[in-house]
């Protein structure tokens, strides 16, 4: 780990005025941490956030501040099924217990590639190549990806966000802003080193979750190559509004597989005015992987998705 400056900030005024070229706010540390000690990312400034009252979780509408911990949110009883579940299978216990929520937004890929600063990665050093290309590529997205990357997006968190149309609020000198959080997120395309919409001196504050009663009828599926503190083949965050033995309406995003979360509005849009049954589910769930660029080594998440889908709108339709 190289050397840096440390400051801990006692106002978030203060912590903004701080920010600048070559700095990184620090709240769990689970990435940053991790990633300074692989010379991956190496800020001349790290500035310490955890003083700031950007926590808790407001009883009016879902919304929870960006220091709070994953372990706190996850236990909440008014933060939807979806959420709760996808925070649950993140990690490990002793990470969720000190991880942030804004943190995990802003979690780096996993690609091995992009943690070796030995090998090409565009997302580390743009224009040095894609090594994932024709290297192991087995648990690289399918959807979303380019020439340039095909990492994958790592938050479990952010699929239940992005399925729910959750919304992050940023804010910097220049003032405040509220961004969907689908649209925060970008595709790699000729820029994989952008990977969201945060400019420079920006800090999220608190995520916000429209109010959606139904999605307490929500679940999150995630496979996996083990059943602990392992990121996701390939998952499914889903939501359904099921009245009168129909489907009302329906929201479906998958992670593991995406170059971001991805949103899937052909599979919700198919799901609404049928029956809940496995057949309207596995009709639904076709379209899932239209548009992939499967590589050799992921391949099987074309067939690993749908199924996915499927699994947890089954999973969900036996809790009614």
């Amino acid at each position: 780990m190289r050397a840096f400056g440390f400051t801990a900030a006692r106002t978030l005024p203060e912590a903004l005025r701080l920010a600048g070229p070559g700095s990184a706010f620090l709240a769990g540390g689970t990435t940053l941490v991790d990633l300074m000690k692989l010379d991956v990312l190496t800020p001349g400034q790290v500035i310490d956030i955890n003083r700031l009252p950007l926590h808790g979780i407001s009883r009016d509408a879902l919304r929870i501040g960006a220091l709070e911990r994953m372990s706190d949110v996850a236990r909440h009883p008014r933060v939807y099924p979806v959420i709760a579940e996808a925070l649950a299978l993140s990690a490990s216990p002793q990470l969720r217990n000190m991880a942030s929520i804004g943190g995990n937004l802003l979690q780096r890929t996993r690609c091995g590639y992009f943690r070796d600063v030995h090998t090409a990665c565009n997302r580390r050093q743009p224009g040095s190549g894609c090594a994932a290309l024709t290297g192991d590529n087995r648990t690289h997205a399918i959807l979303g990806t380019s020439d340039a990357c095909v990492a994958t997006h790592p938050s479990d968190l952010a699929v239940a966000l992005v399925a729910l149309d959750a919304s992050v609020r940023l804010v910097s000198r220049a003032g405040e802003r509220l961004v969907r959080l689908a649209a925060f997120y970008r595709p790699p395309g000729d820029t994989p080193q952008v990977e969201n919409d945060l400019r420079p001196g920006e800090l999220i504050t608190e995520v916000v979750v429209p109010r959606l009663p139904w999605a307490r009828h929500s679940t999150y599926v995630k496979v996996r190559d083990r059943s602990s503190y392992e990121f996701a083949l390939a998952s499914a965050a889903v939501a359904l509004d099921v009245r009168g033995g129909v489907i009302r309406e329906a929201r479906v995003a998958a992670g593991g597989v995406g170059a971001v979360p991805w949103r899937l509005p052909a599979v919700e849009a198919t799901l609404r005015g049928k029956p809940p049954t496995r057949a309207s589910f596995e009709a639904a769930a076709a379209p899932a992987a239209d548009g992939a660029r499967p590589l050799p080594g992921n391949a099987f998440k074309v067939t690993l998705l749908k199924r996915t889908i499927v699994r947890a709108l089954m999973s969900l339709e036996a809790r009614s």
